[in-house]
């Protein structure tokens, strides 16, 4: 399976080329989830000066988890105090300023194009706190973080004494999404049984009834176009920095790799029935039988 990139292509290529050759540009472009960006340059006759903006259905949540001060520290300076008109946060660009060609360039060029996943990195960093604290104190419970980053679309991430446990709702919106989530997701379940992948979180799959975590909440959609994937992360999965930024990277993903996958496998199955139609046309056109033509002769 394909796994998707955390970073913004868009961002990381244009930065890349305009850090070789500055110039003016003023684009515009969404990433998944929705979230919007812009990348201009504000004065033309400047164009070293460059101003990355984003906007993100959930920043009002996210500011509660503590963004402000994850964005602060992975970006300093270059975080504006007041974001550009219409956006969430602004990240103000000098391309003067960058380290020179080389890995260091392209360290710094792909940090800001990890700035929505810096930014829904929060609930998980402060679910990861809370959980050492409640260790600490052995015993408690978390509050339930809830992000609305989709339409009818919500994480929940929720921190107890001795896992984290996240949870995904997701709208599959037509009867062959159903049956195509259902198979990926029990393969998830099932994967976990493997000698190879014991140390994997655990993955719980439901469709209309809730999970227990949740089941308390107001307004929860129940119609069957509705799945809730739960995750139980242990303290293993965050035992320290490496390890925890590598599971936050993953799990946000989570819903658009399997939405993207359930499209890859329609489009494969849609590519296989064209292909068997095309043989079957084949078989049908060489079983016509060809007309018999017979001679004709004159009675002499």
């Amino acid at each position: 399976m394909i796994l998707l990139e955390p970073h913004n292509h868009i961002i990381q290529t244009t930065l890349a080329e305009k850090a070789s050759q500055p110039s003016a540009l003023d684009v515009q472009f969404v990433d998944f989830d929705g979230v919007r960006f812009r990348l201009t340059t504000p004065d033309r006759k400047v164009p070293t000066a460059l101003v990355l903006s984003m906007s993100i259905r959930c920043w009002d949540e996210l500011v509660r988890y503590g963004v402000n001060d994850i964005l602060k520290r992975e970006y300093g300076a270059a975080l504006r105090a007041e974001p550009e008109f219409g956006y969430n946060v602004t990240l103000d660009i000098n391309l003067e300023q960058i380290p020179p060609e080389g890995d260091e360039r392209d360290t710094y060029i792909k940090s800001l194009a990890l700035l929505k996943r810096n930014a829904l990195a929060a609930p998980f960093e402060l679910g990861f706190q809370t959980q050492k604290q409640l260790e600490a104190a052995a015993s408690g419970q978390g509050e339930l973080m809830a992000l609305h980053y989709r339409d009818e679309e919500v994480i929940y991430v929720q921190a107890s004494s001795d896992r984290v446990t996240v949870i995904f709702s997701t709208v599959f919106r037509e009867e062959t999404d159903r049956v195509f989530g259902k198979v990926f997701l029990q393969e998830f379940v099932d994967a976990r049984r493997l000698p190879t992948i014991q140390s994997a979180p655990q993955v719980l799959y439901t469709t209309r009834e809730p999970p227990l975590e949740i089941r308390h909440l107001q307004g929860l959609n129940d119609s069957e176009d509705v799945g809730y994937v739960t995750f139980v992360l242990f303290p293993r999965h965050f035992a320290n920095a490496d390890v925890a930024n590598s599971t936050i990277t993953h799990i946000q993903l989570f819903r658009d790799y399997l939405h993207y996958h359930i499209k890859c496998s329609k489009a494969y199955m849609h590519s296989r029935m064209r292909y068997r139609v095309s043989e079957f046309q084949k078989v049908l056109n060489r079983a016509k039988t060809e007309a018999a033509v017979v001679d004709r002769k004159t009675v002499s």
